[in-house]
C-alpha cells in the first residue's frame, strides 16, 4: 500500500491512469490524487503505529479489498497477470490483522489510559 501511496504523491498522472482503468474514475485531477496520497500516508502511519486500530485496520482492510476485487477480471488469465495474485495473501493478512487487532500490541503506541486504542 505504501508504494501505491507514494505513486500518488510522486506521479499522480500515473495514478490517474490506474484509477481510470480499474475504478472508472475519469477526469480526476492530479490534485485529487495528491490529497488521496496524503490521506493514505497518514492512514499508513497511524496503522503502523497501532493507533485507532478499529478505524485504521478497518480502512486498510477496506481499501485493500476494493483494490483486490477491482482487478477480478485479471485473475481469469492468471499467467498474463501473475503479479496480481500477490493481493490475495495480503488480503488474508489484512483480515487476520483486523480480527486480531486487540492482540496486536508489540509496537503499538499506548493511549493515555495505558490500554490499546
Amino acid at each position: 500500500m505504501l508504494m501505491w501511496t507514494l505513486d500518488k504523491l510522486i506521479n499522480p498522472a500515473h495514478s490517474g491512469k490506474v484509477f481510470e482503468n480499474f475504478y472508472g474514475a475519469v477526469g480526476w485531477t492530479e490534485t485529487v490524487f495528491l490529497f488521496i496520497g496524503i490521506f493514505e500516508l497518514l492512514l499508513i502511519l497511524a496503522f503502523v503505529m497501532g493507533l485507532w486500530k478499529r478505524l485504521t485496520y478497518g480502512l486498510v482492510l477496506l481499501l485493500h479489498t476494493i483494490s483486490t476485487l477491482s482487478a477480478l477480471s485479471l485473475y481469469m488469465e492468471p499467467f498474463k497477470h501473475l503479479l496480481f495474485f500477490a493481493a490475495w495473501p495480503m488480503l488474508a493478512a489484512c483480515i487476520t490483522l483486523y480480527l486480531l487487532r486487540n492482540e496486536d500490541n508489540f509496537l503499538s503506541i499506548k493511549n493515555r489510559k495505558g490500554t490499546q486504542g
